[in-house]
């Protein structure tokens, strides 16, 4: 339990980050779902365009510290290589 004001006050910021680093991860798994689900049905310019908004999000979690860069790099190579293979 929280007794000083200064301790009160941190649980209620890390309430608010914590809400919004959720909000900010679910939005970047849904960039990269749609990325996925474009490669899949083989529609290499809507597999771009949500490409490019997934790496956008996925930079931003970075700089957040929400997802870790290594992981990052990986994921965005194997995206852009798949979308390579379907030209």
């Amino acid at each position: 339990m929280a007794n000083t004001a200064q301790a009160r006050k941190r649980v209620r910021q890390a309430e608010k980050h914590n809400a919004a680093n959720a909000s900010y991860r679910s939005m970047t798994r849904t960039y990269v779902k749609k990325t996925i689900n474009a490669i899949k049905s083989n529609n290499r310019e809507e597999a771009v365009k949500a490409f490019a908004k997934a790496q956008g999000a996925l930079d931003r979690s970075v700089k957040r510290g929400l997802i870790h860069k290594n992981k990052v790099a990986r994921l965005l190579s194997r995206l852009n290589a798949q979308i390579k293979a379907l030209a």
